[in-house]
């Protein structure tokens, strides 16, 4: 049998990571889920308006990927879309806290990774 010729198509994609943010990944991808597969001025244009607090992280990181994008692999802003975001579990920061009869309560603060990857549409 002779081997065939498979050429690897390569997809440019520019990426933005948020490492150890102090929010919970659970909150981040009530927001995350709005603006996967949009396009990123449509995205923005969601996280800007979401009474959430975890918009605010999102919106800085999109418009850091959107830099990145333009910036380092000369893609063009108008067709750029959020193909790939997701938030994953950081390291958790155990603290106590007094409670009743002498014990203690433990609090956990939770933090996470949040990554954007974007890619030009067709």
């Amino acid at each position: 049998m002779e081997k065939q010729d498979v050429q690897e198509v390569i997809i440019p994609e520019a990426s933005a990571t948020l490492k150890y943010a102090r929010i919970s990944s659970r909150k981040v991808k009530i927001v995350i889920d709005l603006i996967r597969e949009k396009s990123v001025d449509e995205a923005l244009a969601n996280v800007k308006y979401t009474p959430k607090a975890a918009s605010e992280i999102i919106e800085k990181l999109l418009k850091s990927a959107i830099a990145n994008a333009e910036n380092n692999h000369n893609m063009t802003h108008e067709k750029l879309y959020v193909a790939e975001v997701y938030a994953n579990q950081g390291p958790t920061l155990k603290r106590i806290r007094p409670a009743a009869k002498g014990s203690a309560v433990r609090i956990r603060k939770r933090t996470s990774h949040i990554t954007i990857v974007l890619r030009e549409r067709d």
